[in-house]
């Protein structure tokens, strides 16, 4: 009804929270079917409603269906103006500032656009493609173009600066000035041929990343000291000294970067050891729980490479702990306490840090206290007004000590439980008795939990149990994004980023997306080894595993993604060719396939410059060029221009073998053939960049303006028109044909599907593609929907030119 993919909208059903949402606001609007574009708003309406509660949804949903509310910046002013307002009674308002009504012409975008560019024209011009951000950035905050259609303002500001400066060119790779820079600053020296073969990328193992530091030091089962010798002696007998580890996510987002050096350590501690590692949700907080979470958790891990010897819930051992709970307490070590978060915070010295003094609940009798836990079992407090405490050391110099809460009350349904519960055990007192329930000997987490190693060991004394030995590792963070779950949900709600998969962030399903393999990154993780400092990566090395591993995986073929027609005057309008190429040159496993060649065909737009300079080597009027698997050389001998004055095509001449010269570089080209489905057209190229400007968006002194005020203009570029050659859909079907391959696109898993477009960068199907078996079979003539993801781009080499 929605217009939603098959899979969108099989996970907005399936999720607790949109669905009734959804439900809600289409019944609200009293349609069944909806326009896609009015669909999808609706849709996005229902995931900011259902986590926000937006006030009068339903009111938004019929102005989106009338049309009054048609874009998603208008959309976004409609919720911050019904979340203050009533839009029934200030209809007048409620249309001003979300823009109803309003239409900016093409002609309005132009002469904004132009505006923009002209005022800074000067920096434009020297800075070129480096200040293509900030100008864009000017554009879209132009008071008159509020309203405008996004796609139209981008599109006409990209037609605009290309006239002004041109494809980019030496000018804008960075490694070319720095080259010339240095050209100029000393004498030149020898350097290695750019042809020398290198060796094969050689990703860092588990044995390496474990084998030095603190962590190859760690002690062996049964070592770690009991608070009774019997404790031991079980232990030993449950897990035959072996070792169990354990990874225990929250199931309330998605996993991200980090958490790829969690999984390594933990299931790679365990696998080097000849051990065994669980997954253990840490499902405690049922307001903030989702089995979409819990489901891509596993699906995660087994993507990375790790199998769960078990999987288990926090909540599995709900009975256990609060038995454990009423032991506590009945040793006088826990009691419940009625104080509000302000009482406690003054306890606890307050924000003067002044001194701390024990709660006046602390010394209640014991029977007192385990009533009074039975009460908050039965439901007989509202959430807030009673916390079971553990009665620990306030005076200690760690705040972890200092009677940190056991139990809470929260009136939510469980994911698992339902409502059997209304009393929930925190992390702290949960984890480590989890722990100790599944015999874990080494529990591995990350540097912020330092200070609760004190309280995990009180803890499991006090109540008598097996002690697991918890050590610390640096937590993994790098640069230009963010991993808060927080953070991420602000970026989606504010509609900086689609999803938590948008392909610009670093949650592990978002880097998946992208297309990024699983091996690049545990690559990536696995180099930088174990230490216990949290470590800041430039996100750049992250990039260069990536460029290694596809370099070693994705075949090649030639793409353009800025066509530009090629017409070969001398060749006849019949003319046809086969050329017989190699998805991977010098690697017979990769195989090959053919492309037609005719006498029209596509090149890329960056390969073709109007004013030639002798440093530039690609194609210019009345220059020639090599076209890569063809012998022969072609040379520009006419431009001809729209009416507009943009280049329409470029008249070619065909050169003989033995009366031209061998040019000095080869393009990618792909054929106009349509009876072989030549060339094959892409329906989008999403081109991703960085989604911050600055290497840490938090830092104040860079970007005093806040986190959000960081967010790069341009981290999505979306391409249209672009095409490449029939060797695409050769590859897809080889990959189809494998079992491995059929059981992926099955699930409608098609980030596997890579290549690399020579001379652009590496690209992956996105899951927005549609792509059934019938359309792999018909292949370029099916009706399938192409959509391509920018993986990475490719090293940059200034002698590629």
């Amino acid at each position: 009804a929605l217009g939603l993919s098959a899979d969108k909208a099989k996970e907005a059903a399936g999720n607790k929270k949109l669905a009734p949402t959804l439900d809600s606001l289409i019944a609200s609007t009293g349609q069944a079917e909806f326009t896609k574009p009015t669909g999808m708003l609706i849709y996005s309406l229902a995931t900011t409603a259902a986590k926000d509660k937006t006030p009068h949804a339903d009111y938004i949903a019929r102005a989106i269906v009338a049309g009054r509310i048609a874009s998603t910046e208008q959309l976004s002013a409609a919720t911050k103006f019904c979340a203050k307002n009533d839009p029934s009674a200030e209809e007048a308002a409620f249309n001003e500032a979300c823009g109803v009504g309003i239409v900016v012409s093409d002609e309005a975008i132009a002469a904004s656009v132009k505006g923009a560019i002209d005022s800074l024209k000067e920096n434009l011009v020297k800075e070129r493609y480096r200040a293509l951000g900030k100008v864009l950035g000017a554009v879209k905050k132009l008071p008159e173009l509020r309203w405008a259609d996004s796609g139209k303002v981008k599109a006409e500001f990209d037609a605009q600066t290309l006239a002004l400066l041109g494809p980019k060119d030496e000018r804008d790779t960075p490694a070319a000035a720095k080259a010339a820079a240095a050209a100029t600053a000393a004498p030149k020296i020898a350097v290695a041929s750019s042809t020398t073969e290198t060796s094969k990328w050689k990703p860092a193992s588990l044995e390496s990343m474990l084998a030095s530091g603190d962590i190859s030091r760690l002690h062996k089962p049964g070592e770690n000291p009991q608070i009774k010798p019997e404790l031991t002696k079980a232990h030993l007998a449950a897990t035959k000294g072996s070792v169990i580890t354990r990874f225990p996510p929250e199931p309330n987002g998605y996993l991200h970067i980090g958490h790829a050096k969690a999984i390594n350590v933990n299931f790679g501690y365990a696998k080097t050891h000849d051990g065994i590692c669980n997954l253990r949700y840490d499902d405690t907080n049922p307001e903030a729980e989702e089995q979409e979470y819990v489901d891509s958790i596993l699906e995660t891990i087994r993507w990375l490479g790790f199998e769960p010897h078990g999987v288990f819930y926090s909540s599995d051992y709900f009975h256990q702990l609060f038995d454990l709970a009423v032991k506590l307490t009945e040793k006088g070590l826990a009691y419940v306490c009625h104080c509000n978060g302000a009482e406690i915070k003054a306890q606890r010295g307050g924000d003067e840090r002044g001194p701390r003094y024990a709660c006046k609940h602390r010394d209640r009798p014991v029977a007192e206290s385990l009533a009074e836990f039975q009460k908050m079992k039965e439901g007989r407090y509202a959430s807030g007004e009673a916390i079971l405490r553990m009665k620990m050391d306030i005076h200690s110099d760690n705040n972890m000590m200092w009677d940190t809460v056991a139990y809470r009350i929260l009136y939510a349904s469980h994911h698992r439980t339902g409502t059997e519960w209304c009393i929930y055990p925190t992390y702290d007192f949960t984890h480590c008795l989890c722990d100790s329930f599944e015999n874990i000997t080494h529990s591995l987490c990350t540097s912020e939990f330092f200070m609760s190693r004190e309280s995990y060991y009180w803890l499991c004394d006090a109540v008598e149990v097996y002690k697991p030995v918890q050590w610390e590792y640096g937590r993994l963070n790098v640069t230009k994004t963010l991993l808060s779950k927080r953070k991420l949900l602000e970026l989606r709600d504010n509609g900086f980023v689609r999803a938590l998969d948008d392909p610009r962030l670093f949650t592990l399903p978002a880097l998946r997306r992208r297309g990024v393999p699983a091996l690049a990154i545990n690559a990536f993780v696995r180099e930088l080894g174990v230490s216990t400092s949290d470590a800041v990566i430039d996100v750049v090395r992250l990039d260069n595993h990536i460029r290694d591993c596809l370099g070693e995986i994705a075949p090649r073929i030639m793409a353009a993604t800025h066509p530009l027609r090629v017409v070969l005057e001398n060749l006849p309008e019949d003319h046809f060719e086969e050329v017989k190429l190699s998805f991977k040159p010098n690697d017979e496993s990769f195989g090959t396939y053919t492309v037609p060649f005719t006498r029209v065909l596509y090149i890329d737009s960056s390969d073709f410059r109007e004013i030639d300079s002798a440093d530039y080597y690609r194609l210019a009027p009345n220059k020639s060029v090599g076209l890569q698997g063809v012998s022969r050389a072609i040379t520009c001998t006419k431009v001809v221009r729209n009416a507009d004055g943009s280049i329409a095509e470029l008249v070619c001449r065909y050169e003989a073998d033995s009366a031209h010269a061998k040019p000095k570089t080869f393009i990618q080209w792909v054929a106009d053939c349509p009876k072989l489905g030549s060339p094959v057209r892409l329906d989008e190229v999403r081109v991703y960049n960085p989604l911050f400007k600055h290497d840490n968006p938090k830092d104040s002194s860079e970007v005093p303006g806040g986190w959000l005020s960081d967010v790069a203009p341009d981290s999505l570029v979306v391409l249209k028109g672009a095409v490449a050659e029939v060797g695409l859909w050769d590859w897809i079907k080889s990959y189809a044909a494998t079992e491995a391959g059929r059981k992926e696109l099955d699930k409608h898993n098609v980030e596997n599907i890579r290549f690399q477009f020579k001379r652009i960068g590496y690209f992956a199907l996105d899951k927005d593609t549609v792509l059934t078996a019938a359309d792999i079979e018909n292949a370029q003539f099916g009706s399938a929907k192409l959509i391509m993801n920018r993986i990475v781009t490719l090293k940059e080499d200034p002698k590629k030119d």
